[in-house]
């Protein structure tokens, strides 16, 4: 008898330590990744970290829960952006700081950028390559050490000696020792494996490669080939084997071809790619990540004197502009879109410029919205867990002020900031 009052007041306790982590968020419009238009007013529950349930109506809670008035927002799924580098943010010292920055003064920095990412109702991130501080960075948001949004990050990406992402180009000799498959540069099959093994030790959940010529890298070319196919194929068959994707930096056509040809998972900017890949995109099921907001920030930096070294200036000029056309023609043809930025080649926390250049040349804004959470979900393999606003996901919310729908802008005003269940933005 005496146990089995026990074993009721341990149901009891448990029962009400459950309700006591329970809120009810009253949303007065709703798009919840799911349905193609915004619902009106709901209530999702959240238990804990995750969703527990979304009804109809605004649902009272039990006495002693707490609830959330949204009841004059409109309420979305936390945003995601598979394109960013935290480590860094243009300006015109970059190219200095690169011999005058410690890692300390790096995450310092970094730490600064992710929770204005976070703060801009980005909730998950896909950072396309750094120093290797963006995995310290991952860690301590995940210990709650820093604030910022989930983070998965390809570490330092990997380039061909003199190519994109070689960071040595520019710099004088005797200043670094020539980088090998250690330091993210790799030439020809056997350094592609260990380049790919190298950064999966360092902490990396995903690989970039740069395929082709790039824009802010101090050399000649932004959209020649760099790597052959058969080095891609390695790269990418050693990634299989640790059961994590690639991502292909890619300007010129030849390059991100090789590469979807490869079996690359996402080509990134794609600025001249030709209708032949997009078909081949098609066929594939291969993503595209845009950048439409890099494209159009390079440009607009290259028109100030002194901004870039005087190398970079053209290849801005020429390349940067392109995208968003290159963007209009893959969308119309059925290309796979998930949204991506490049934010740090401009200003943290204006992510979602790229909402406005996407819908300015035809892109539904339905679309556009789950091109950042369902899509982005789907490229990164979490659309079990993320992406929508549904029973059992994790609670990744946010809230603007106007229906998103009828004025895609409001996205660059969020409200409230919910990650994993914790509220970190209400105003």
């Amino acid at each position: 008898m005496r146990d089995s009052f026990l074993m009721l007041l341990l149901i009891i306790a448990f029962s009400t330590n459950l309700l006591s982590q329970q809120t009810y968020i009253h949303c007065g419009n709703l798009i919840d990744g799911i349905s193609n238009t915004t619902k009106g007013n709901h209530t999702i529950i959240v238990e804990g970290n995750l969703i527990k349930s979304v009804k109809k109506g605004f649902v009272e809670p039990p006495s002693g829960i707490a609830s959330l008035d949204l009841k004059s927002k409109t309420v979305l799924p936390g945003l995601m952006d598979m394109h960013i580098h935290i480590e860094h943010e243009t300006n015109p010292n970059r190219y200095l700081q690169r011999y005058t920055q410690n890692d300390a003064d790096i995450a310092f920095e970094s730490a600064r950028f992710a929770e204005i990412t976070l703060m801009a109702g980005f909730t998950t991130v896909r950072d396309l390559g750094g120093t290797g501080v963006n995995v310290a960075l991952q860690k301590a948001i995940h210990r709650g050490i820093a604030v910022g949004p989930r983070l998965y990050t390809s570490a330092k990406s990997i380039a061909v000696t003199g190519g994109h992402a070689d960071p040595t180009n520019g710099a004088r000799k005797g200043i670094y020792d020539a980088p090998g498959p250690e330091n993210g540069v790799a030439d020809g099959i056997d350094e592609c494996r260990k380049a790919v093994r190298q950064q999966v030790k360092n902490g990396a959940d995903l690989i970039k490669i740069t395929a082709t010529g790039g824009v802010l890298s101090v050399a000649r070319d932004g959209k020649r080939p760099a790597f052959t196919f058969d080095e891609i194929k390695a790269i990418i068959e050693t990634a299989n084997d640790f059961g994590i994707h690639v991502a292909a930096h890619a300007h010129g056509d030849e390059g991100m071809r090789r590469a979807v040809e490869a079996g690359i998972h996402s080509i990134e900017h794609g600025t001249m790619m030709s209708e032949k890949t997009m078909d081949l995109m098609i066929k594939k099921g291969t993503w595209y990540v845009p950048t439409i907001t890099a494209g159009k920030a390079v440009a607009d930096s290259a028109r100030v004197e002194n901004y870039f070294p005087a190398v970079i200036v053209p290849k801005a000029l020429e390349i940067g502009p392109q995208i968003q056309k290159t963007f209009e023609k893959a969308y119309k043809r059925g290309v796979k879109i998930a949204f991506g930025t490049d934010a740090g080649v401009f200003q943290h926390g204006k992510n979602a410029l790229e909402f406005q250049y996407m819908t300015e040349v035809g892109m539904d804004p339905m679309v556009a919205i789950k091109s950042s959470t369902v899509n982005g979900a789907k490229l990164l393999g979490i659309f079990d867990k993320v992406g929508s606003i549904e029973s059992g996901k994790w609670a990744d919310i946010i809230a603007v002020e106007e229906d998103p729908i009828k004025n895609i802008s409001t996205l660059m005003d969020v409200k409230f900031v919910m990650k994993d269940g914790k509220i970190y933005k209400n105003k």
